[in-house]
Order: C-alpha cells, then sequence, then structure tokens
C-alpha cells in the first residue's frame, strides 16, 4: 500500500513501520483464532453426537413405559427389537449401535438397522433389583416383585437401554468420548 504524497517524509516511515507491526500481529494471532474456531467447532460435534444419543435412548424409555405390559417372556423380544429400532431411528445415524435387555430376558443387540436377538424369554417374567457397577448392569438373583431391594428400591420389572457412537474428536475427548465411542445409558423399572 502506498503511502499519500502529501504526507511530510519523516511520517511516510512511521506509517509504513505500523503497517508492518500490523501485518505481524496478524500473523501471530491468525493461526491462534483458527485453532481456537476449530477447537469449538470440534466440542461441538462431540455435544451434538452426545445429545442425539441421549435423545435416542429417552424416545427409547418413553416407549418402554408406554408399553410396560409387554415386559414379559411372551412379548418380551418384540418389545426389545421395537425399542432397538426407536434407538437406531431415533439417533439419525447408521453408525449408532447398542443392547437392548428387557428384564435379564430377551436382548436385542444392534448396529444402525441390523438386529441380532438373544436372551432367555422366560426371565422377562420375573422380577429383579438391577444394580450397576462400572457402567455394566448386574441383575443379581429374582425377588419377589415388590419386595425391598438390598440397595433400596423396589423388586420389579426392567428394561435397560444402551447406544454407542463412534466419534473420534480431533483435539481431545473432553471427558465425553472413551475408547473412541460416546455411550449413553437407561435403565428404567417398568413394573
Amino acid at each position: 500500500m502506498s503511502v499519500p504524497s502529501r504526507i511530510p517524509h519523516r511520517l511516510r516511515g512511521a506509517i509504513r513501520n505500523d503497517q508492518a507491526v500490523a501485518a505481524v500481529e496478524f500473523a501471530l494471532i491468525v493461526p491462534l483464532f483458527c485453532l481456537l474456531t476449530f477447537g469449538i467447532v470440534d466440542f461441538g460435534g462431540v455435544l451434538a453426537t452426545r445429545f442425539r444419543l441421549d435423545a435416542a435412548v429417552s424416545s427409547a424409555a418413553n416407549f418402554s413405559l408406554v408399553n410396560a405390559p409387554q415386559v414379559t417372556s411372551s412379548d418380551g423380544a418384540r418389545l426389545a427389537e421395537s425399542l432397538a429400532k426407536v434407538v437406531e431411528s431415533s439417533s439419525g445415524r447408521e453408525t449408532t449401535s447398542g443392547t437392548i435387555t428387557v428384564n435379564n430376558g430377551p436382548v436385542a443387540a444392534f448396529t444402525g438397522s441390523e438386529i441380532t436377538a438373544s436372551g432367555t424369554a422366560s426371565a422377562a417374567d420375573r422380577c429383579y433389583c438391577p444394580s450397576a457397577s462400572g457402567g455394566a448392569i448386574t441383575w443379581g438373583a429374582t425377588k419377589t416383585c415388590g419386595a425391598v431391594c438390598d440397595g433400596g428400591g423396589l423388586a420389579g420389572k426392567f428394561v435397560s437401554i444402551e447406544a454407542r457412537q463412534t466419534y473420534s474428536p480431533f483435539f481431545s475427548s473432553y471427558g465425553i468420548v472413551r475408547n473412541g465411542e460416546i455411550t449413553t445409558r437407561a435403565v428404567i423399572q417398568t413394573q
């Protein structure tokens, strides 16, 4: 950029020096600003994925409460499959995977729209006092429905819902991503 000729010669040099300093400052600040912006976008992607999974698990939990009478040996497998479809469709991602367990009985493991059924259907007719240990559900021995559980609460019928989404953040896991996955779980007492 040229300095107007009306400016005295001594001031022209000072203006050029100020422009050079501004250019150096800009060159130093732009990479930091880009890094900060990229970090914010990366963190936003992690949060958006987590919120989407939370909403999918919440939808399935509501569905299980509305369909609580299906927590039986005869209807449990169908309920588990329906819940897997709710999580998969609500998550909006084909790479969502997870496991639905209906009262320690029927299990529906899913990856995208592929669902694999397993479990023992007859277990769904019993009542349990499940507990969580390290993120895993321990169903324990069967109890009389309505009996007081050792850790508090009442024995009943439960549905366990877990959804996972692979995610690789660029900077850090932000305390949300573990082992390359974002995981959300819920255990719902239906009776």
